[in-house]
């Protein structure tokens, strides 16, 4: 099948990627000149496990191909996949600006090719409010007239940022949003290498479709802000979130996914759906008290956790000149996107009360760098940001964090303080080490 990708992000790049390895032939189009350049000679713009090879793989294959021109990059194609950013605006509503400039650019070459052409498929790939693959479809018909065949779908993609060859690969399932059942069944055509494990493609009508990216990653979000608010709470009874945990999430109906307490959730996608979740239902008049308090707990679980940072060196001269080394400047592992990151929020309120911030991360340090500025210095080595730190805050769960050399972190210290927003370390091994220890829903340590 001949497939396009508008944009070449993390959805359009990985979509067009996987899909050209089973055979389809696929260009991927992108504005940026030297991104596209860049991935014409193999250079993968985003850290992702086992993305990079299968783009050199199909590229070699000549199944894969990038461009800057939409002429070429949609007259071929049979189905054009729309995977362009849709941010946040300052309003909190949803910036639809680069999607209606795809269907502007899209109509236009539908209108070139006249009405004589095989009807293509426009598919709405991005996460988009629910509606908007329909007023795609309208704004569309608007341009070409009632002539000019074509046909619009809805695809929304789960992908976990870290795993998202795999999860492409093999899903859990496959949504698709469909006017009519013709257009359903390319969807089962073009999917069907991708669920043979027995996990099953929903075809379903596009509103539906819309939704279910919303109503899922919004549920994951709340276990997360429920699992923190729970840990908030065993801290103030004294009780251990992690035998808590492991408590509740014996239960079949429960189970363990998404339950972790920490620093609450980030990265592109949590955060901007649940609030178009709260937009949705303020742009409808639908009360979503829920999904406001899953935003709010866990905006406030950061600047709680800050707090214990604060308290600690209160009576120690304040913030002001102290050396603070973070582990961790991705929002999760196995990335190096920094949107919505934890860390950078906690940089952000330690640097505005005078203290100097040093930082690790084992992919996302460039990232980082470019996005604080002079508020964060980045280092090449875990242990290098130790030098003369007063603490260590460990902020994001990579491997590499899990099992350092206490008495080297120790040695090279100013002060024995770690504040563990991941609870990656025993409190009994750090209390005998005489460490300071700080986590998420569990005492603090203190040493004798």
């Amino acid at each position: 099948m001949r497939l396009t990708m508008v944009g070449t992000g993390y959805v359009g790049l990985v979509t067009g990627t996987c899909l050209s390895n089973t055979g389809n032939n696929v260009t991927c189009l992108d504005v940026d000149d030297r991104k596209i350049e860049a991935l014409r000679r193999g250079e993968c713009p985003i850290y992702e496990p086992g993305l990079s090879e299968l783009i050199h793989k199909n590229v070699d294959a000549r199944r894969l191909f990038f461009t800057t021109d939409r002429d070429e990059a949609y007259r071929q194609a049979e189905m054009i996949f729309i995977c362009v950013g849709t941010p946040t605006a300052p309003d909190g509503s949803t910036d639809m600006r680069y999607i209606e400039g795809a269907a502007d650019d899209i109509a236009d070459v539908l209108l070139s090719l006249g009405p004589n052409q095989e009807p293509k498929t426009i598919v709405i790939k991005s996460t988009v409010p629910v509606g908007t693959s329909l007023a795609v479809r309208d704004r569309i018909r608007r341009r070409v007239g009632d002539t000019i065949p074509f046909h619009v779908a809805n695809n929304p993609e789960f992908l976990k940022e870290g795993d998202a060859v795999n999860d492409f690969n093999r899903p859990d399932r496959v949504v698709v949003g469909v006017e009519d059942p013709k257009t359903g069944e390319l969807f089962l055509d073009l999917y069907d290498p991708f669920v043979r494990n027995g996990h099953p493609i929903f075809v379903m009508d596009i509103l539906s479709s819309e939704m279910v990216k919303y109503a899922s990653n919004n549920f994951l979000a709340t276990k997360i802000s429920f699992i923190n608010e729970m840990a908030n709470l065993c801290e103030a009874l004294g009780a251990n979130i992690n035998r808590v945990r492991e408590g509740m999430c014996a239960d079949k109906r429960i189970g363990h996914q998404f339950l972790y307490p920490g620093l609450g959730y980030g990265g592109s996608c949590f955060p901007k759906d649940t609030r178009a979740c709260i937009m949705m239902g303020e742009r409808t008049g639908t009360p979503v008290e829920l999904s406001k308090a899953v935003d709010r707990t866990n905006v406030q679980q950061r600047q709680r956790f800050f707090d214990k940072i604060v308290d600690h060196f209160a009576p120690r001269g304040g913030l002001t000149g102290k050396r603070l080394a973070f582990w961790g400047l991705a929002f999760k592992p196995r990335t190096d996107d920094i949107r919505e990151a934890p860390a950078l929020t906690l940089i952000e309120l330690a640097t505005e009360q005078g203290a100097k911030a040093v930082g690790f991360d084992p992919v996302a340090g460039a990232n980082a760098a470019a996005a604080m500025g002079d508020r964060l210095e980045v280092v090449g080595d875990m242990y290098d940001a130790l030098d003369g730190a007063d603490a260590l805050i460990v902020s994001t769960d990579w491997d590499d964090f899990k099992s350092p050399d206490f008495r080297r972190i120790s040695s090279l210290m100013r002060s024995k303080a770690i504040f563990d927003g991941r609870n990656l370390y025993r409190r009994q091994h750090l209390g005998e080490l005489g460490f300071y220890y700080y986590s998420v829903g569990r005492a603090p340590v203190v040493p004798s």
